[in-house]
């Protein structure tokens, strides 16, 4: 039999996530019946949203949410062969026993030299976030100037890369000198630092003086309430996420922007990826296709070992990562 080490949630986070709420498990593992197959975890995914949505989408004592890209080690499927490399939400865990129900191949004809880790990030959920995001809620068209925040992130700096290669001019909002270098790399026309920026206000401003077009808001809180009154008349909005809220054990309040937006007549609309999952197949293959062009850079912040998981994951809400956070098994 395999044994597999887990990370479960011992209790819901209040405020920031401490290590005591993480606890590291072994689990005897059973053959797979017929139809099922074996992962064994190559790469593992930590991300922000498995801050709000562990309380939502799990119970205490439940192993942590999340994706992995995985090798199939034994198989009772016939669609999943021994050797193959899959996709799925499994959890943090390094093994698993199960049918084939929200196994995604990877792609058949995926490069050998690119990473799998990519179908985790850049050519995985983050690209695909950040392309939907662009396309189908905001319909950036050429020419528009985009602010995005978070930029130097996993799903940030995708979305700037893109709308470069779209033809609008992008201004990015990161919280460091280094990230703010990487931007620039990146091919972003303005950066921010908006931890160092005297008035955000005025910064933003200076970067785009004629206004934004469009806003791909990862952030939210105080940076929405500055960056809203900045948009352009009838501008969109794009609502991926909030991490600036994830970790408040007080809910924040105000200021409100509701005589902004109708004001300005801005369009706002928050939005899931799996809501354009039909998508997904011939979207990769765009993604990927940028990517062998050189259009599309794919940062990764790897970290070594499954142990560290939860310290990956604290790492990431404190911004420690540029790219991608990545855990390699």
């Amino acid at each position: 039999m395999v044994q597999a080490k887990t990370w479960t949630l011992t209790k819901h986070f209040d405020g920031f996530p401490k290590k005591s709420d993480f606890e590291l498990k072994l689990e005897q593992l059973p053959e797979p019946k017929d139809g099922e197959v074996m992962l064994e975890a190559v790469f593992l995914s930590v991300d922000p949203y498995m801050r709000p949505f562990s309380r939502v989408r799990m119970n205490e004592g439940e192993v942590m949410i999340g994706a992995q890209v995985a090798k199939v080690i034994e198989s009772k499927n016939a669609a999943f062969a021994v050797g193959s490399h899959v996709m799925g939400y499994c959890g943090w865990r390094t093994h698993t026993v199960c049918d084939a129900t929200g196994l995604t191949p990877v792609m058949a004809d995926w490069p050998e030299d690119v990473s799998l880790s990519l179908a985790l990030g850049a050519i995985g959920a983050s690209g695909l976030t950040a392309l939907y995001g662009l396309e189908e809620v905001l319909g950036l068209q050429a020419g528009e100037t985009l602010l995005v925040n978070a930029a130097s992130g996993a799903v940030g700096s995708v979305v700037g890369q893109i709308a470069k290669i779209k033809g609008c001019r992008v201004v990015g909002s990161a919280g460091s000198d280094a990230k703010v270098a990487f931007l620039k790399e990146l091919g972003f026309d303005r950066t921010i630092n908006y931890k160092t920026v005297g008035s955000l206000d005025q910064a933003l401003r200076e970067a785009a003086p004629e206004g934004y077009d469009c806003y791909f808001e990862n952030v939210g809180g105080p940076f929405s309430s500055v960056a809203l009154p900045l948009m352009n008349d009838f501008g969109r909005v794009a609502v991926c996420g909030g991490i600036s809220l994830y970790n408040d054990t007080t809910p924040q309040t105000g200021p409100y922007q509701h005589l902004t937006i109708i004001y300005k007549q801005l369009k706002m609309e928050g939005f899931l990826v799996t809501r354009f999952e039909h998508k997904h197949p011939e979207s990769l293959k765009r993604l990927m296709a940028w990517m062998k062009e050189g259009k599309l850079q794919c940062r990764e912040h790897i970290t070594e070992g499954f142990d560290n998981m939860p310290a990956a994951f604290m790492g990431l809400l404190q911004g420690e990562n540029t790219g991608k956070a990545i855990i390699k098994v």
